[in-house]
């Protein structure tokens, strides 16, 4: 019952979870007096650093450097955290991320993936539904990007997913990989900013913030047996 509910409010134009980057939601009373849900306008300020996102991107430069760059001018993220370059690279099937939100063409895409808790972790993990069972609707008045640059971005992407290097990643399978847990995992914090420590390369520490944000000054990384032993 509760998702034919929330297909209808799709079918009619509206959300039916969570706002994305760029909108606002939109609070009103009718005069039945009952609160409106499923409503957004767009945010124009937004709105032009996620066109600006995509022409950079589409030009050339990294997410990683796009969010770096971003940081550094100090506009706020999503949800007013920084920028992460995974928040805006995603992952193209599964439709997460900026680059590929197609909302952005004003295009409304819901059902596209489920969740379920893993058992032996109790995260919560998603799963990609069959394309037959997505709801797509068509919401023109949320266009923020043009078809020509969103074009543009897709060939970029094209152009990467082409290259030997991204071909050889896939060819591993990496995703398939549970990387080991180790003595200090998850309890490491920076000195300089108090965020998380995440593995670079194999045998080795350093602050996640400073490598994938560029917000803090700290780039030394630390041998991780050196650490251990230290405990």
């Amino acid at each position: 019952k509760t998702r034919r509910g929330l297909r209808g409010r799709i079918e009619a134009g509206r959300s039916a979870g969570g706002n994305s980057y760029g909108y606002d939601v939109v609070r009103r009373l009718p005069d039945d007096g009952l609160p409106v849900t499923g409503e957004r306008t767009i945010n124009d300020a937004e709105a032009a650093l996620i066109r600006r996102i995509c022409a950079e991107f589409s030009d050339g430069i990294s997410p990683k450097a796009i969010a770096k760059r971003l940081n550094r001018e100090q506009i706020p993220g999503p949800r007013g955290m920084a920028w992460r370059d995974t928040a805006i690279r995603g992952h193209r099937i599964r439709g997460t991320g900026l680059l590929n939100n197609e909302l952005y063409i004003g295009r409304l895409v819901w059902n596209r993936l489920r969740y379920i808790k893993d058992p032996e972790t109790g995260r919560r993990v998603s799963r990609l539904n069959p394309q037959e069972q997505w709801i797509i609707t068509e919401v023109p008045e949320m266009r923020i990007v043009d078809d020509l640059l969103w074009a543009r971005v897709k060939l970029r992407q094209g152009e990467i997913d082409a290259t030997p290097r991204v071909q050889a990643i896939k060819e591993t399978r990496f995703w398939e990989m549970r990387r080991k847990v180790h003595l200090l995992t998850g309890l490491l914090r920076c000195g300089c900013c108090g965020g998380g420590f995440a593995a670079v390369g194999k045998d080795y520490l350093s602050c996640s913030a400073a490598r994938k944000l560029g917000t803090c000054p700290q780039k030394r990384s630390f041998k991780r047996s050196a650490l251990e032993a230290v405990v």
